[in-house]
């Protein structure tokens, strides 16, 4: 891959500071702010009316989603996706900006990211370092909230990049294509609740913490650090490589990640452990803890 092929994943913050200043904001570049939180802790939506990246519209992963199925954050059918981002001012022209105030420095923008690959658009980036960082720089920011001419998306599915649960249960034997856990070591290993379920993994996983690909500050490693995490697991870039976490979101900085260096086609297991620990058998979910029920 070109390497400006690769920058174009991530944006400096330095870069969409200049195209604000410039005015250069708008149907050819829209900014989308695609943070969420656990509701009891902050309020993305209220944060994004107080303070955002001007020019910036909201990005609602609540509902941008399949709301029919019983699992968190499932993507939205073409048409569904199509007529959100369109709402936002998005065409299959746009080169689409995601970032989000999480204090990691990126936790949900990757999803977004995904999202929009996922249905076939490639002009998207995430902000390096996301809000925080930009704030820390003194990049401006504003409380007006713009409303972008609505612009028509045309959204298709490359069913490539996401994998169902059943093509998941099929590699526990078929082995055809490498696993990649992007939550925290304990959620792994099943030695800590993961967001109130008894938590462990699906058969062959390896797992990587999605923060091993996050600098101290919040930003992305450099592309050489991150060939050396997937190196130390094991996991090989040349090869089929899907990712999974709690809800399919961290598993999309796994997708990023490998994009960085050159691998363009992760698929993401959009159910994740959500949908693992409900529907799979009892041995089929690995764990260090005995479980006290089926």
């Amino acid at each position: 891959m070109a390497r400006q092929g690769l920058s174009r994943a991530l944006v400096t913050a330095s870069w969409l500071a200049e195209a604000v200043r410039a005015g250069r904001v708008g149907a050819g570049l829209r900014v989308l702010d695609a943070s969420w939180y656990p509701p009891k802790e902050r309020n993305a939506r209220q944060e994004f009316k107080e303070r955002h990246i001007p020019g910036a519209s909201f990005f609602d992963i609540e509902e941008c989603r399949d709301k029919s199925s019983p699992y968190d954050f499932m993507l939205p059918s073409e048409s569904q996706f199509a007529d959100y981002v369109g709402g936002l001012g998005v065409s299959n022209d746009t080169h689409v900006v995601v970032y989000d105030g999480d204090e990691v420095g990126t936790f949900y923008a990757p999803r977004a990211w995904w999202m929009f690959r996922a249905f076939g658009h490639k002009e998207v980036s995430v902000l390096n370092g996301g809000f925080k960082n930009w704030v820390k720089e003194g990049h401006p920011v504003t409380a007006e909230v713009t409303q972008p001419t609505p612009a028509v998306f045309k959204a298709r599915l490359n069913r490539a990049l996401v994998k169902t649960f059943d093509e998941m249960v099929q590699n526990v034997s078929s082995l055809k294509f490498q696993v990649v856990d992007s939550r925290p070591e304990g959620r792994f290993r099943g030695t800590e609740l993961d967001q109130g379920l008894e938590s462990g993994h699906i058969p062959g996983a390896v797992n990587i913490p999605f923060h091993s690909f996050l600098s101290e500050t919040g930003h992305e490693k450099s592309i050489e650090e991150i060939q050396e995490i997937f190196r130390e697991k094991k996991v090989d870039l040349s090869k089929p490589l899907t990712a999974t976490c709690r809800k399919g979101v961290t598993a999309c900085q796994i997708a990023l990640a490998a994009f960085l260096c050159g691998k363009r086609d992760v698929a993401v297991y959009d159910g994740s452990w959500s949908e693992w620990f409900h529907r799979a058998p009892p041995h089929y979910k690995v764990s260090e803890v005995k479980r006290s029920k089926a």
